[in-house]
């Protein structure tokens, strides 16, 4: 689990890994490095008690352990009869501390002997051991497994108790109630079992991926007035894989409310939990919880009932080693573990890599809702990387020798002869002449970067370029690969590549989508062909969920917000789309077409006439005298015709040509003034 850089490894170890602290005012420390060797270190002195190396270390590694319980320690009874003063020697001393294996087995290691005190085998798990815990009372020791199974042992005579099925799936956490009636089991559920009738008596439901964590945060129920039977109204605290919130359930009479009551947010996966017990409603729960990102996350609340928001950090504890000069950063120090000390006030932080850890007493502030710790670890234990690379020699190659590189049958790599001209360089050395220049000297050493990069990829084809690239980590050929662009190249390198390149493609582009959003672009491409290519073959791995949960929660953050996004990118469109409409219809021009017909009112040719009138002279009429002279013609016009009647009876019966050649002159004149007056009426 030792994390790796590009070339060179990485002495700071990730936390996760198993280890706890002794009961007795926790004077020692147990951790199981990663090649599965148990080192059990004093926290007084900072020094190695014991290590232990098991027989089967390397296959069957540590994946848990438990401390027996101090009363536990005191009770045990000798195979053989013991002085006084030799009882009360082991009696003070810490004993047995149980491990579990991958392989399923479960050691029993005594440190007063310091050597294994019996083995946990016959009738028990089939697969790996994931959660060990003491029987405070008895003397049983539980254990659960990923075969579904909890089985309860006897550990005086090393056989199987009961066994029974804990899950449909496996089973991942346990813990014993505080009166020792009750066992809570975890796997995608939590279940609150009977101990002695193995019966479920409560579920509870809320995570969504396995629970690493269980433990009981108060011993007395709140309400004190009410019969306690127990169990009823005590809190639990509950962690899960990949979950960054610990959820904190409570024990009803009714078995109505199975969700969490409240809940405590951290910035990672929680992988080690420490609590003081609160014995009162009144006094307030300590939680101490130490994150996968090497974080201490510190809570203080008293548990009385519902809360909906989740709770926030009191305080949060960094260590980071301190930059040597102007330069150089500060660089963080993953914290292993925390645990609360006897006085409530204090905290034990065990901290820098699993070989050499440190192991700190730090008082706590209340005040301050952050601390960072500058400490220097440099004179901890950590390989040199010097001393290794000057141990490295180049053998010399023949001529005619073939030497072939991981990938394609007959891919061999580029061969140079042996430079000539060095054995000249030494002679005009001994011959006491000039000395020679920077260039003769590189030329003899017949060095050329561009060559060698340029031999570098020894192959066009980009299944075996990325194959080497993953196997050595090379930063240049995963560059070459991983930044095309043509989709058709990418799903065939993806179809071509052997399945053991899977996993380790993922996780590399799992890290190059955390960085520069433009390179992210690139590698969505590459993980979409991955995904539906391999899914058959990724569906196959019974690891892959814990292989794949950076990616998994990277995805969900970059799609949290997309509905979001989506909804504000929709309203701004409308926006942006009413904007441009709006300063179209103010840019546009009216363009010129002639009427096909005009229509006009008399009141608009009324206006005109006033308009005339006013800037023309007297030879215009107004609208009222042309009314008045219309009305004149017209009176004319009836009394000529009236005198045109008198005038033929008159010549028909007087015969007077005098007065008939006058009418009609009259009538003439009258009547040119006709046309004139219609016109004008028009």
């Amino acid at each position: 689990m030792a994390a790796g850089g590009r070339g060179v490894a990485d002495p700071l170890s990730p936390a996760g890994l198993p280890c706890a602290f002794s009961p007795l005012n926790q004077a020692y420390f147990a951790l199981a490095s990663a090649d599965g060797q148990l080192r059990v270190w004093e926290t007084a002195n900072n020094r190695l008690h014991q290590e232990y190396v098991p027989s089967a270390h390397l296959s069957g590694t540590c994946t848990c352990l438990a401390w027996a319980p101090a009363r536990l320690q005191a009770k045990e009874s000798p195979q053989r009869k013991k002085r006084k003063s030799e009882a009360i020697e082991t009696s003070n001393q810490i004993d047995l501390l149980a491990i579990g294996t991958a392989v399923g087995s479960i050691l029993l290691y005594s440190t007063v002997k310091g050597e294994l005190h019996s083995k946990l085998i016959s009738g028990g798990h089939d697969n790996k051991v994931n959660c060990i815990q003491w029987h405070q009372d008895n003397g049983c020791l539980y254990s659960c497994s990923d075969d579904k199974y909890i089985v309860e042992w006897n550990t005086q005579t090393c056989k199987v108790k009961c066994k029974w099925k804990g899950d449909n799936s496996s089973v991942s956490s346990l813990c014993i109630s505080p009166d020792g009636k009750m066992l809570l089991s975890a796997g995608r559920t939590i279940k609150l079992w009977v101990l002695e009738t193995k019966e479920i008596y409560r579920h509870f439901t809320g995570h969504a991926t396995p629970v690493s964590t269980l433990i009981f945060t108060t011993i007395r129920p709140p309400n004190e007035s009410q019969p306690f039977d127990g169990i009823t109204g005590l809190y639990f605290l509950s962690g899960a894989v990949h979950d960054r919130l610990l959820n904190v359930w409570q024990v009803r009479s009714e078995n109505k409310e199975k969700n969490a009551v409240m809940s405590f947010t951290v910035t990672d996966e929680p992988v080690y939990i420490d609590l003081t017990l609160s014995e009162n409603k009144e006094e307030p729960v300590k939680l101490a919880v130490v994150c996968r990102d090497g974080q201490v996350h510190l809570f203080e609340h008293i548990l009385n009932g519902y809360c909906k928001k989740p709770l926030t950090s009191n305080c949060t504890i960094q260590i980071a080693t301190p930059g040597k000069g102007k330069k150089s950063t500060p660089k963080p120090i993953p914290i292993l573990a925390a645990g609360f000390c006897s006085d409530k006030m204090s905290l034990l932080l065990v901290y820098g890599n699993w070989f050499q850890p440190v192991i700190e007493r730090v008082a706590l502030n209340s005040k301050e809702s952050h601390m960072c710790l500058v400490r220097d670890i440099s004179n901890c234990w950590a390989p040199k990387v010097e001393t290794a690379v000057t141990k490295v020699r180049t053998p010399v190659v023949n001529s005619e020798a073939k030497v072939l590189v991981p990938g394609v049958p007959g891919h061999h790599a580029a061969i140079k002869p042996a430079p000539p001209q060095i054995e000249e360089v030494e002679s005009k050395r001994k011959l006491g002449e000039n000395e020679i220049s920077i260039e003769e000297r590189l030329g003899a050493l017949d060095i050329d970067t561009k060559k060698e990069k340029d031999d570098l990829p020894q192959t066009n084809s980009f299944p075996v370029l990325l194959t080497q690239g993953l196997e050595s980590n090379d930063f240049e050929i995963l560059n070459k690969v991983l930044q095309t662009r043509n989709l058709n190249l990418i799903k065939r390198t993806v179809l071509r590549m052997p399945l053991h390149a899977v996993i380790p493609l993922l996780q590399e582009l799992t890290k190059r989508l955390q960085g520069h959003p433009n390179s992210a672009v690139l590698m969505v491409q590459w993980l979409k062909c991955v995904l539906t290519v391999h899914a058959s073959y990724l569906s196959t791995l019974p690891d892959l969920v814990p292989q794949l949960g950076t990616l998994y929660q990277l995805m969900e953050s970059r799609v949290k917000t997309f509905q979001k996004l989506s909804h504000l990118h929709g309203k701004l469109i409308l926006l942006i789309t009413q904007v441009t409409a709006s300063e179209k219809t103010k840019g546009m021009t009216c363009p010129a077409q002639k009427a096909k017909l005009v229509y006009e009112e008399e009141s608009s040719e009324e206006e005109s006439d006033d308009e005339i009138a006013e800037k023309d002279s007297d030879d215009n009429w107004d609208e009222d005298e042309e009314e008045k002279e219309s009305e004149k013609d017209e009176d004319v016009d009836d009394e000529n015709e009236e005198e045109e009647e008198d005038v033929e009876e008159k010549d028909e019966e007087n015969g007077e040509e005098d007065r008939d050649v006058a009418s009609e002159k009259e009538l003439n004149g009258d009547s040119d003034l006709d046309p004139e007056n219609e016109s004008e009426e028009e």
